[in-house]
C-alpha cells in the first residue's frame, strides 16, 4: 500500500490547481442544507484547498496510508473536526456534513482514472485505498457533529435552566427566587448557585423561595428546597418558602418532612411582609389628604 498511497500524493500535488475548481464545482450544486442555508464559494474553495492539501500530506506521511486513525492524520480530523462543528451550528444535518468529505471522491476518483488508465493494478488498488480512507473521514466528521450537537443542546439546557430560575432584588437586603416546574437534581444546582451569587453581589440577609409555580412537592423536591435554605444560611441569608398551597401541605406533612425550621407562607405577598418586618421595614399607605 505504500507504493499506491505515495503515487495518489503525486498525483494530488500535480494536479492540485485543476482538482479544486472542479471538487468545488460538484459541492456548489449541493452545498445548501434543508433549511437553506449554504456556505459561502468563498469559504467552500479555501476549505476544499486546505483540506486537499491536509489530505495530500498525510497519505504520504503514513507507512501505508491507509489508516486513517494514526497520528498522520491529526491534522486532517482536526481541520475536519472545525468544518463540522461549523456546520453542525449552521443547522447541517450529519449526511450534509459528511458530504463535504464524500463530494471528494468522484473528483479524486476521475483523476485516478486518467492518471493511472495505463495501469490497471495500481489503479484498482488506488481506488480501494482512497474509498477506505474517505469512507473513514466520512464516518468520523458524522461523529464529530454528534459530539458538537450535544455540546449545543447542554449549552441551550444550561442556558434555559438559568433563565428559569431568575433571582430578582425585590427590596434592598431583599430577594425573591421565584420557581416554576419540576425541581429535579440539575435544576437544584442552578437554583442554588444562582441565589448564593445573588446573595454575595447585593449583600441580601434575606431571600424568598416561591414555589406557587412548582406543580407537585414530594420528598425529593422538598429535600432539594431543604439544600437550597442550608446553603443560603450559610452564606449568612435567611430564607422563606412561599407558595405553600394546601394540597401541598397535605403531602409535605405526609411525607413526614420536617419544614419546621424554615417560615413558610401561602402567598409571595405573605412572605414579603415578613421579610419586611424582619428587616424593620414597613409599607404603608400614603395619605392623600
Amino acid at each position: 500500500m505504500t507504493r499506491n498511497a505515495d503515487r495518489i500524493g503525486e498525483i494530488l500535488r500535480k494536479s492540485e490547481r485543476e482538482l479544486v475548481p472542479r471538487w468545488v464545482s460538484f459541492q456548489a450544486a449541493t452545498n445548501s442544507n434543508s433549511r437553506g442555508v449554504a456556505i459561502k464559494p468563498a469559504e467552500l474553495e479555501v476549505d476544499s484547498r486546505e483540506f486537499l492539501r491536509l489530505f495530500t500530506q498525510a497519505i504520504q506521511d503514513e507507512r501505508d496510508g491507509s489508516d486513517a486513525a494514526s497520528q498522520h492524520w491529526n491534522s486532517v480530523r482536526d481541520f475536519l473536526g472545525g468544518v463540522s462543528a461549523t456546520r453542525a451550528k449552521l443547522g447541517f444535518t450529519p449526511s450534509e456534513t459528511a458530504r463535504f468529505v464524500f463530494s471528494f471522491k468522484e473528483p479524486l476518483f476521475d483523476l485516478l482514472r486518467q492518471e493511472l488508465k495505463n495501469d490497471p493494478q495500481t489503479l484498482i488498488e488506488s481506488l480501494a485505498l482512497g474509498t477506505k480512507i474517505l469512507d473513514d473521514l466520512g464516518l468520523y466528521t458524522t461523529e464529530i457533529y454528534q459530539k458538537s450537537r450535544e455540546d449545543i443542546i447542554l449549552r441551550q439546557q444550561q442556558e434555559m435552566l438559568e433563565l428559569s430560575t431568575p433571582v430578582v432584588e425585590l427590596w434592598e437586603g431583599i430577594l425573591a427566587l421565584p420557581l416554576i416546574g419540576t425541581l429535579d437534581s440539575a435544576r437544584t444546582q442552578v437554583v442554588m448557585e444562582s441565589l448564593l451569587q445573588k446573595i454575595v453581589d447585593t449583600g441580601s440577609a434575606i431571600a424568598i423561595i416561591d414555589i406557587t409555580g412548582v406543580p407537585t412537592v414530594d420528598t425529593l423536591v422538598a429535600q432539594h428546597l431543604l439544600k437550597t435554605v442550608a446553603a443560603a444560611r450559610l452564606m449568612g441569608a435567611e430564607c422563606i418558602i412561599s407558595g405553600i398551597r394546601p394540597q401541598i401541605a397535605q403531602t409535605i406533612v405526609h411525607l413526614g418532612v420536617d419544614l419546621g425550621s424554615v417560615i413558610t407562607k401561602a402567598t409571595l405577598a405573605d412572605a414579603f411582609s415578613v421579610a419586611l418586618d424582619r428587616s424593620n421595614l414597613s409599607v404603608k399607605q400614603r395619605d392623600e389628604s
